[in-house]
């Protein structure tokens, strides 16, 4: 690896111009300063990283703040925490991953000690003391996830209450009418995590301006068998389900309904919405609406990157359009076509 010594005998100048001239701190001749980048061209020169701060004043340091809970769905952390990482190497920047569960301690310590140029905020709850935080930092943030109140924050994510509304009218134009939804575990609702919470109200408001009464079920295990019970309970002529759960479960529904004899896609169609994992693999793989953690993560580093770079001043909220995957676990009822289904006149 060449040295600083190596370039400046290349360059024919001395250590202290090679570092000036790369520096920028004191004023270099054009033609020196262009002598010297071509001898580190030629070498591979890469100088010092804390060099290269106290030149740009910067760190390159991105915080990434995504404290582990009791409830954490590890994979889609985990595939977050390297979304996240991959855009920030795009933008020349390294990450800096807080895990611990005062997440509120590794901001104010990134924050102070100049440690990071910016935060990315993943996990987000409805009622998130980071957003509290964030509000008084001079640091900047950019949340990949969307609290309740988004006053002065800067957010990034998947629209939920459009996946939802996508998943139903996919489901109703087949001809189901009967549908359930299996969210997440009861723990991480209470927690208020905020992605099940706006995917659950978008699927509630839209079936009930499509006319459909829908149930809605909390798997207490990582399986979907005893969602699935309570659903039929529920809704005995359950034709449809459409999941916003974790992978574990998701991926037990088709033996939980063979179990009770019914066969997907033609007993029960399945559209597994806002998810970060795929189910080409599962035994039925189930149309999907992704939560594609690469579009959302490099959105909001690219926001993070121009607010530290160029100062600006992005949407206070970013929603990223849904999308559909189809895969052949909806199919249409053996009855006639029937006409999309309209709310009922006020």
């Amino acid at each position: 690896m060449a040295t600083i010594e190596d370039v400046a005998r290349e360059a024919g100048v001395s250590i202290s111009t090679v570092s000036y001239a790369l520096s920028g701190k004191r004023a270099i001749s054009a033609t020196t300063r262009q002598r010297v980048q071509d001898a580190a061209t030629k070498l591979n020169y890469l100088p010092h990283a804390s060099a290269r701060m106290l030149a740009a004043n910067r760190s390159h340091i991105f915080a990434v703040t995504a404290p582990l809970h009791p409830d954490t769905d590890h994979s889609a952390h985990m595939t977050f925490a390297m979304e996240v990482t991959k855009a920030a190497r795009e933008r020349d920047y390294d990450t800096l991953l807080l895990v611990h569960k005062d997440a509120l301690e590794g901001m104010k310590r990134s924050a102070a000690t100049s440690l990071a140029d910016g935060i990315i905020v993943l996990d987000v709850d409805a009622h998130d003391e980071r957003a509290t935080l964030a509000r008084q930092l001079s640091c900047p943030a950019v949340f990949i996830g969307i609290p309740e109140d988004t006053s002065g924050l800067v957010c990034v994510d998947l629209d939920f209450e459009a996946a939802a509304a996508m998943a139903i009218d996919r489901l109703l134009d087949a001809g189901r009418r009967s549908i359930g939804l299996i969210s997440h575990p009861e723990e991480t609702l209470v927690r208020e995590s905020n992605f099940p919470l706006r995917f659950r109200h978008g699927f509630e408001q839209h079936a009930a301006e499509r006319g459909i009464d829908i149930a809605v079920a909390n798997p207490t295990h990582h399986r979907a068998h005893e969602a699935i019970a309570e659903l039929l309970e529920r809704k005995p002529d359950l034709d449809a389900i459409v999941l916003n759960t974790n992978i574990d479960v998701a991926g037990s529904v088709t033996a939980a309904l063979a179990g009770l004899g019914r066969s997907v896609p033609g007993d029960v169609s399945v559209v597994a919405a806002g998810v970060t994992f795929s189910t080409l693999r599962f035994p039925v793989p189930f149309d999907t609406i992704p939560l594609d953690a690469h579009a959302s993560c490099s959105a909001a580093v690219d926001m993070l990157a121009r607010i530290v770079e160029n100062g600006e001043s992005p949407p206070e909220t970013t929603l990223i359009p849904p999308t559909y995957i189809e895969l052949g676990s909806v199919a249409r009822t053996s009855a006639t076509p029937v006409a999309p289904v309209t709310a009922p006149a006020t």
